[in-house]
């Protein structure tokens, strides 16, 4: 099962060198001393999801005196799946880390990557997130069942966006509440955008009549009563939205959660990889993590190494059944 909470998934130029630190480097993870000289890659837009967490990962591992220089950077495209390609390319490069998640797996599929994840070093999963139902402050649609009416009515009129491409996460939330509302998935007008950061001003800007994406990406508008959230897919409310309904609570039976996780490139050593675990580790434990989690709403879902790297393969092989039902694998 997609840790979507799909229980509907049925129906729908960087050195080569290692990240071990010497002393001139600010030490290994075994001598106390921060780690230094790592890069996290975000493979789409500033300002959505995966750039969110993996700029709070590194601020903490800074604040926290477990890495310093922690460089995260952006490089978009194709859903996530360029990034990906410069990922496998950087075989043996145990200073970089790629910031990744469920779209990254489904991309991965719909772009027809040559690059796959199951090449790539898994390194943590972090969170789970719920996603929501969003809409502008001056939309007509005032509760999640008006949005939903509107929309069995005219499927084809009501345009949907999301933060990923076809396969990801935003897609396959909107595809699977069209599934369980009574609407054919091939009838939904859906608008892939390159993360959350394309996706708020699309729909700040009426460009779509909602957007489904995860709710963290949209806290600030909500505070600010620029967009409004019709209802969450988490199996019970969202402290960080107390007033909103999940879709269960409106009659709607789904729940659908994401995920977000960290890989490296293929072929790094023994040494680099636990490294980024214990960095990773430490983060984790440290008190401003936990407090990040708790501000952002996001549910821990911490597991390294093989685990993690069991983890992805289910999901792959979760999300490519999924996609073949849709007709896009």
């Amino acid at each position: 099962m997609l840790v979507m909470g799909v229980a509907a998934a049925s129906a729908l130029a960087l050195a080569a060198c290692g990240a071990t630190a010497d002393k001139n480097e600010g030490g290994s993870s075994n001598d106390g001393k921060p780690v230094s000289g790592l890069r996290i890659m975000v493979p789409n837009t500033p300002g959505g999801g995966y750039d969110t967490t993996a700029r709070t990962a590194a601020k903490v591992m800074e604040d926290a005196k477990i890495a310093t220089g922690v460089q995260v950077f952006n490089l978009p495209g194709a859903g996530g799946t360029v990034g990906l390609q410069r990922t496998v390319n950087e075989k043996g490069n145990g200073k970089l880390a790629m910031q990744m998640g469920l779209g990254v797996v489904g991309a991965s599929y719909t772009s027809k990557s040559a690059a796959t994840l199951t090449q790539t070093t898994p390194l943590a999963k972090l969170i789970e997130e719920a996603g929501a139902i969003v809409v502008p402050k001056d939309s007509p649609y005032k509760t999640i069942n008006d949005l939903v009416a509107a929309w069995k009515a005219n499927p084809k009129g009501i345009a949907v966006g999301g933060g990923s491409s076809p396969g990801g996460p935003d897609h396959l939330l909107p595809m699977q509440l069209a599934k369980t509302v009574g609407i054919d998935p091939k009838q939904v007008n859906f608008v892939s955008y390159d993360g959350g950061g394309e996706l708020l001003p699309a729909v700040l800007g009426g460009k779509v009549a909602f957007g489904a994406s995860g709710f963290g990406e949209f806290l600030d508008q909500v505070e600010a009563g620029q967009i409004r959230v019709l209802a969450v897919t988490s199996e019970q409310p969202i402290e960080a939205l107390k007033e909103v309904p999940t879709l269960k609570s409106s009659g709607i039976d789904l729940v659908f959660t994401n995920w977000r996780g960290i890989v490296a490139p293929p072929g790094i050593s023994d040494a680099d990889k636990k490294v980024w675990i214990d960095a990773l580790t430490k983060m984790h434990e440290s008190d401003e993590w936990k407090a990040e989690l708790t501000k952002r709403g996001w549910t821990d879902a911490f597991v390294t190494g093989d685990e993690f790297g069991t983890f992805l393969t289910e999901q792959d092989k979760a999300v490519a059944d999924v996609l073949k039902q849709l007709g896009l694998a």
